[in-house]
């Protein structure tokens, strides 16, 4: 297994009363894909949200137990600096209404780089590693909003690498795209992890399959509340799941 990136143990998180999620351990290796799997409603987008600290923004929220990045207390990082090494890819694609240019240039300027040659450099890269560049090249000041809904993600997973982020949390990547650019998003996903460490929320058990090294299943039990019931290589998670109720799931028996 690579050095550990993501840590959570005896993670719980609160929202007012309701126990949203119960002594979460995890160790997520660095620069590999770790797909998160489960029913709606356990957890797993809350929980991929915990590594952005996305869930602070919502009132009421409160969490005990330790998460690590690299070693040091998420939560005694500044949120700023958290989520410039920690970039988000949402199930629907939003790009800003913005051109392409602005739309991949938007981070780098937030972060104070006026340099205009240097700003076509990020952009010409990270729309290469988004496996966009060819197809938008020659019309950069055309609005991402103009973009099919494929390249509309793949232009929202530019615009975070654009910030040079060490981590890519994708919750449901791909759930609003057809199979062509379903596909295109996995292939991406494959050839970024060489380079980032990738957390993906998917409820599609073949994709989980296909892009992920290892798996995390998550279940809620009679209160609602979400409990990790496996962590393991993703071939076995799906091939020798040491819970029957992960076998149940990834066999349909329910969920």
């Amino acid at each position: 297994m690579n050095a550990t990136k993501l840590e959570t143990n005896e993670y719980n998180l609160y929202y007012g009363n309701f126990h949203a999620l119960r002594d979460i351990s995890i160790y997520i290796p660095e620069k590999k894909v770790t797909a998160l799997i489960g029913p709606s409603g356990c957890g797993k987008s809350t929980f991929l949200r915990t590594f952005n600290r996305m869930n602070d923004l919502i009132p009421g929220v409160r969490t005990t137990g330790l998460v690590n990045i690299d070693g040091i207390d998420l939560f005694k990082i500044d949120p700023v600096a958290l989520r410039q090494n920690v970039g988000m890819v949402f199930q629907k694609p939003n790009p800003f209404p913005k051109s392409i240019f602005d739309n991949v240039a938007y981070g780098p300027r937030v972060t104070g780089l006026r340099d205009h040659k240097k700003l076509e450099e990020i952009v010409e890269s990270s729309l290469r590693s988004a496996a966009l560049w060819d197809e938008v090249k020659d019309n950069l000041g055309k609005s991402g909003l103009a973009l099919s809904g494929g390249q509309q993600q793949r232009l929202c997973i530019a615009r975070a690498l654009a910030v040079q982020p060490s981590v890519i949390l994708m919750d449901e990547p791909a759930a609003s795209l057809d199979p062509i650019a379903t596909l295109k998003i996995e292939d991406l996903i494959h050839d970024l992890s060489e380079d980032y460490t990738i957390v993906i929320v998917t409820h599609n058990m073949q994709q989980a399959g296909r892009v992920s090294d290892y798996t995390a299943f998550f279940y809620t039990d009679e209160t609602r509340t979400g409990r990790l019931v496996e962590f393991d290589e993703t071939k076995t998670i799906f091939t020798n799941p040491h819970d029957k109720r992960t076998e149940d799931y990834i066999t349909g028996r329910f969920g």
